[in-house]
């Protein structure tokens, strides 16, 4: 079954005639994904790879019915875009852009709640079901169908550690990237429940970063829910208070931002701790998936 995205999925691009938005549509239409409608204002009545492209989202979704939207706008635009596929009902978007303003994401967010649209992002590099779907720009030769779920807030990070999982012989369910923050629309603790709830997913691989305090509620999610396995690896042990290290959301500030802290909590709760990907492979056969 896979989570978010699967076979059924059709995708709306925003942004589609970019260069960016155009090369990875093409990328995403290679990998099978069901691409069925772009939108680029004054480029409607036009064709992209044979998407039809669209003036506006409502008009996409009266005549291709998307159920999923990847924005490729850029972060200053970001909000109007959003804010166009929330209101034409379209209950999952993918943002992509990094840098949008604070308030802007948190004007997103809560009319996304008020309708019932789900955001995965911003910063992220999207999401894949291997073998299915793939909203995002992740490298497809790195994944593989199977069972073991993935979830991260650092896209290079998820590369490698599935490109691992991958030459050791492991599938993915889903690979999901939340993201960079410091706001998110999906957390870890949603996305773990969905793949609680997923036949398909047998064990998950948690990957996080120092910054915030996300993993609290993560661990006490995980201990409490889980009943599946899970395998965390947290980055940035040696990372110095107050720097940021690359993303929005990855400053220590406090102790519950550190990866020590993190770590044990996540320990406390009986998830089992990598601290490489090397280790998760060796980890996911000692669980028994």
């Amino acid at each position: 079954m896979a989570i978010l995205i699967n076979q059924d999925t059709r995708a709306l691009i925003q942004g589609i005639t970019g260069v960016v938005g155009a090369f990875q549509t093409k990328v995403m239409l290679d990998y099978g994904t069901n691409v069925v409608a772009g939108v680029t204002p004054g480029k409607g009545g036009t064709a992209i790879h044979q998407v039809p492209i669209f003036d506006f989202v409502q008009d996409a979704v009266e005549a291709c019915h998307p159920n999923a939207a990847f924005c490729f706008v850029p972060a200053r635009y970001a909000r109007d875009a959003a804010i166009e596929v929330i209101e034409a009902g379209i209950p999952f978007l993918v943002l992509t852009a990094e840098g949008i303003p604070e308030r802007d994401m948190l004007a997103i967010l809560q009319y996304a709640a008020s309708k019932g649209t789900r955001i995965l992002g911003p910063d992220t590099p999207g999401i894949i079901s291997p073998g299915k779907c793939k909203l995002g720009v992740h490298p497809n030769r790195m994944y593989k169908e199977g069972s073991i779920g993935v979830l991260s807030k650092s896209g290079a990070l998820s590369y490698e550690v599935c490109k691992t999982l991958t030459e050791h012989g492991i599938g993915q369910s889903t690979v999901v990237g939340i993201g960079g923050g410091p706001l998110w629309g999906m957390t870890q603790r949603s996305a773990l429940e969905l793949f609680e709830a997923d036949p398909e997913t047998k064990a998950v691989v948690l990957l996080g970063e120092v910054g915030g305090n996300m993993e609290v509620e993560t661990a006490a999610f995980i201990k409490e829910r889980m009943s599946k396995p899970v395998i965390a690896l947290i980055v940035g042990r040696t990372a110095p208070p107050g720097a940021q290290m690359g993303h929005a959301g990855a400053i220590i500030e406090g102790k519950e931002a550190t990866a020590h802290y993190k770590i044990e909590l996540l320990k406390q709760a009986g998830a089992r701790i990598a601290n490489q990907p090397l280790d998760i492979p060796r980890m996911i056969h000692e669980v028994g998936v």
